[in-house]
């Protein structure tokens, strides 16, 4: 089993309610969706657990993927997950697609 995480800010001129309404209403239903996709959460980082100042994200998203070659192969280029992503890096910047493995 893989977990894609996914940590980012919202893009200039994005609200916090805009952003978690889409959220809400199509990342997470098309995403979900998904018969790869075992899981998935997206989190609004709120502050730091240890030191001062700001987080370096707003957001973060993770997913566990139990077949990351097959999500990669056939659903990454299908046409759900592109309209989902495109959706999703015009509300964006910064995004780092990270692939983990528990230890």
């Amino acid at each position: 089993m893989a977990a894609l995480i996914i940590k980012y800010q919202l893009a200039d001129g994005v609200t916090r309610d805009q952003f978690e309404d889409w959220v809400k209403t199509k990342d997470q239903p098309a995403m979900r969706s998904l018969s790869r996709v075992e899981s998935f959460e997206t989190y609004r980082v709120s502050g730091l657990l240890i030191g001062e100042g700001q987080p370096s994200v707003a957001y973060v998203e993770m997913f566990d993927i139990p077949d990351l070659d097959g999500f990669t192969g056939e659903d990454m280029p299908g046409e759900l997950v592109q309209g989902v992503m495109g959706e999703f890096m015009g509300l964006v910047k910064d995004p780092e697609f990270l692939i983990a493995e528990k230890v």
